[in-house]
């Protein structure tokens, strides 16, 4: 087991190191590309369209064929090879092409990689949260790092380093086992499940979640910029996120043992209500940088109960598409249509506006999944 690990951890690093790079620092550089907020907004939808859509086609075909593991290696290399033609293009609709053809094959990656670890792990899966917080590490690491090297240079770098980030990536993914192919029902049958009332309802509640993220991950560094604060600072607001959710992906098998999953969704959709009604109004560092400690819950809790909850959600013969379907609707369709709404209405009512409607659309999330709770309450008692 410790071997597998050594072998899923650096692929964590490398993903959310890569991830780093991309979610503070590239629409920073649009926007320094003249690029209207509209034209971000486009560009961020369209790789979570894709984001949306092809984990499922993806996911499907590896379970239906079981061939989970050449389809990550093959996507791995393609998205890398498609990611180098941005280095030779500024042009608004070049980059349009360029991010739709990215999308289609970076996207199933994470799913993948969440099902390889589920299975690998086996008995140990409530220890994934320690796993995971190696790409916590990483990309605590790397927006310090970039954000200082853009105040140096300029926002250009981070397509080199994504560039050589991603095929890092695929020459450590090549060291993945294939998980074990033996198959007890169908995958039509498998696939059923995830239909269910349950999967559903925590599906839409997670959407929302997600979707009110999409200020804070498309226009969250902008916003900053606009409020007067510089590179450096931002990949400092950055960092001290993903340390907070370090502690608790580290302390995960802990917090499993005395609270469900279900109970963990919940606070973290309170905790998400409460952080973006207060970037509402932030101004000062202090404050901004006390809302960055609410990612604790907000993604740390909240990424990792999500992960093992439709992982418990969801027979052994669809458990690739069952990650694929979390991660599309949530990162896929949740982040795609907060960065296209986002993107139209930061230009009329700007970012600070935009948080207040995000507290909002957290705690609608989490009144579905008190819902949810409270449904199976009553299912278990008849």
């Amino acid at each position: 087991m410790r071997s597998v690990k050594y072998i899923l951890a650096p692929q964590y690093f490398l993903y959310f190191g890569i991830l780093g790079i991309y979610l503070p620092y590239f629409n920073l550089y649009c926007y320094h590309l003249d690029f209207t907020g509209f034209q971000i907004g486009v560009l961020s939808s369209l790789r979570t369209f894709a984001t949306a859509l092809f984990p499922l086609v993806w996911g499907a075909l590896a379970d239906r064929f079981l061939i989970r593991r050449p389809i990550y290696l093959f996507c791995a290399l393609i998205s890398a090879g498609v990611w180098a033609f941005y280095l030779l293009t500024t042009d608004f609709y070049a980059m349009f092409a360029i991010t739709a053809f990215y999308g289609i094959f970076h996207a199933p990656l994470i799913s993948f990689l969440e099902s390889f670890s589920m299975d690998l792990l086996g008995n140990e899966k409530n220890s994934y949260g320690r796993l995971r917080a190696w790409g916590s590490i990483s990309f605590i690491l790397t927006v310090i790092v970039v954000g200082r090297a853009i105040d140096a240079f300029s926002t250009h770098i981070i397509l080199i380093l994504i560039l050589a980030g991603k095929l890092m990536f695929f020459m450590i993914a090549a060291r993945t086992p294939a998980p074990a192919s033996v198959r007890q029902k169908t995958f039509s049958t498998g696939a059923r499940a995830l239909l269910s009332k349950q999967v559903f309802t925590f599906l839409a509640a997670a959407f929302l979640m997600l979707l009110s993220h999409g200020t804070y991950y498309g226009f969250f560094s902008i916003h900053l910029e606009n409020l007067g604060y510089h590179g450096t600072f931002i990949g400092i607001t950055w960092a001290l996120a993903s340390m907070a959710e370090i502690f608790v992906m580290i302390n995960s098998e802990r917090i499993f043992r005395r609270f469900s999953y279900e109970y963990v969704l919940i606070l973290s959709f309170a905790a998400a209500g409460l952080r973006w009604l207060i970037l509402f109004f932030a101004t000062s560092a202090a404050l901004i940088l006390l809302t960055q400690l609410l990612h604790a819950f907000t993604y740390g809790a909240f990424h990792v109960a999500s992960i093992l909850y439709i992982d418990k959600l969801t027979p052994s013969e669809a458990k690739t598409l069952g990650q694929a379907v979390n991660n599309a609707v949530t990162f896929g369709l949740g982040i795609m249509t907060g960065f296209f709404i986002n993107g139209y209405l930061f230009d009329i009512i700007g970012a600070q506006s935009l948080f207040a409607i995000s507290a909002g659309l957290a705690l609608l999330g989490g009144g579905l999944m008190l819902y949810n709770l409270k449904h199976m309450t009553a299912s278990a008692q008849i």
